[in-house]
């Protein structure tokens, strides 16, 4: 495959994937929206962040960050070498090993939920009932952990087969389980005695089971023939269990940093938990429009040219990757310091959310927002090196990070606050960033760093006159941005509009090929 067409490759398939994400991500602020208006930033919402963090902990720890990317890895060789029989058997096996391991698992996390929450936020204890709620509410979503594992395993078939726009939308019946379901229970559950945010746990679930129901018949479609026997000595089963012991004690280092972080955060007050996690899922916002799906597109691409031994197309879809990623990410990260609180206002001030909450989690946008272009980058850095199989220096990436982390809330916690947090999570993504991208070069026998600093020249120079528009466009709509609902959203969207344009037609005079090749592939997918 020459790099044209291997770029056209990867800009299609991320191009569908970014469609996809775009509406999971739409819905999922819409979900967003819903609980600050219902719930605000506070008792409720703290309590549910907590709850859900943890059955989010484990399915990170073994669930879909392991198991999908060691899963994709051998089920690709197994694509490109092995007969389709021997093929099907290996995913029936994974999906019965894993169903069954992670049910064990899920029921020990429903009986020791007091002491975990008790663990991860232990001044929750200093208000009358939080505990209580936080347990009763991670007990209701902790079977999330199995359903959401079972359909990784089934978007790393699927991507694997060619199959991204069906499998990256599935998350999108996730937010509307979760929308519909958990609305209409928390309106019901009240009246029988229930706190209303139970019927938002609940609505997880729901969206869990349409995550993973969405996907069947595509599966099905594509030939999937289902073995209903386990079998633990299957040499695919451990070769994919070997590749997932060293990137699960990896995941466990980013498992203790949130671990850490949520710790600390309740610790800063009432709503700092909060605040930091409507800021956290604004800037998800755009790691899973480019991050996530490059690195859903690129991954079955790097996983073949790995069987084949082929470094110099890895290296070639590496940079590629990297590249579209930071066109995207730079250009988002500025916007989103620039626009961080009329973003906020826009988007969440209504019913409980006050203007102080506002403020408070523009403020953390601001700092998590930093740390985009890294954050994203890693998505594909790490995959490369599950590509070449050696996951150890994503391992001492993620421990270098625990370290860094900690020293860097505890000292700047007392004089930031919250806020500490999010500075720290920017600190550790670009410290993580430089280290695996520079081991990575060594690994490799190097690769264009020249090509890499032509692109990210063209993207400063673009992101630099978006910027000065922004800068001056914020200060042009001053009242509108602060005036009625119709006034920010018209406001806001023109001056998001505009600098997209104007960033979009600098790159574009500039002469970045992976941007015109990405735009050329969501248009024609559009266009359709």
């Amino acid at each position: 495959m020459d790099k044209k067409t291997q770029d056209s490759t990867i800009a299609k398939a991320a191009g569908t994937v970014g469609i996809a994400v775009m509406f999971s991500r739409i819905l999922g602020l819409v979900r967003e929206q819903l609980f600050a208006g219902l719930f605000g930033a506070g008792y409720a919402y703290d309590a549910f962040v907590v709850a859900f963090r943890i059955p989010n902990l484990l399915r990170d720890l073994f669930g879909e960050g392991a198991l999908s990317a060691a899963f994709v890895t051998i089920f690709s060789q197994y694509d490109t070498t092995r007969s389709q029989e021997d093929t099907w058997r290996l995913a029936s096996n994974v999906l019965m090993f894993f169903g069954l391991a992670l049910s064990v698992l899920t029921l020990a996390g429903i009986y020791l939920t007091e002491p975990i929450v008790s663990v991860l936020a232990p001044d929750f204890a200093l208000i009358p009932g939080k505990i209580e709620l936080t347990s009763k509410l991670t007990r209701i979503m902790l079977p999330f952990l199995v359903l959401i594992s079972l359909s990784a395993v089934v978007m790393g078939i699927l991507n694997t087969k060619g199959k991204f726009f069906i499998p990256a939308l599935a998350s999108s019946f996730f937010n509307l389980g979760s929308i519909i379901g958990g609305v209409s229970l928390a309106m019901i559950l009240p009246r029988y005695g229930q706190p209303a945010i139970v019927g938002m746990a609940i609505g997880t679930l729901i969206g869990g089971m349409l995550q993973l129901g969405i996907q069947l018949p595509t599966l099905l479609k594509t030939g999937f023939k289902f073995f209903p026997r386990l079998n633990i000595t299957d040499p695919g089963l451990r070769k994919i269990l070997r590749l997932m012991i060293p990137a699960t004690i990896g995941l466990s280092a980013t498992q203790i940093n949130i671990f850490v972080n949520t710790n600390f955060a309740s610790s800063c007050g009432e709503g700092s938990v909060s605040w930091l996690n409507y800021a956290f899922r604004l800037v998800q916002l755009p790691i899973g429009l480019f991050g996530v799906a490059f690195a859903i597109a690129a991954m079955p691409v790097m996983a073949r040219y790995a069987a084949k031994k082929d470094i110099t197309g890895l290296k070639s879809t590496l940079l590629s990757s990297l590249t579209m990623i930071f066109s995207l990410t730079i250009p988002a990260t500025a916007g989103l310091i620039i626009l961080s609180e009329p973003i906020i206002r826009l988007i969440f001030e209504r019913g409980a959310f006050s203007a102080l909450d506002t403020t408070a989690t523009a403020q953390a946008l601001t700092l998590y927002a930093i740390g985009l272009f890294a954050y994203s980058a890693n998505k594909i850095l790490v995959p490369a090196f599950y590509a070449l199989d050696n996951t150890r220096f994503p391992v001492i990436a993620s421990f270098l990070a625990v370290a860094a982390n900690i020293l860097i809330i505890t000292m700047t916690i007392d004089h930031f606050g919250y806020r500490a947090i999010a500075l720290s999570t920017s600190c550790t993504m670009l410290f993580n960033f430089l280290f695996l991208s520079s081991v990575l070069y060594i690994k490799m026998n190097g690769y264009s760093l020249r090509y890499l600093a032509a692109g990210l020249g063209k993207i400063a120079a673009a992101t630099l006159v978006m910027s000065i528009f922004l800068l001056l466009g914020r200060g042009w709509f001053t009242s509108w941005l602060s005036g009625t609902l119709l006034q920010k959203l018209c406001s806001t969207m023109l001056l998001i509009g505009i600098a997209a344009l104007l960033y979009g037609i600098t790159l574009s005079l500039l002469k970045l090929p992976e941007l015109t090749e990405l735009t050329t592939k969501v248009r024609s997918r559009l266009s359709r």
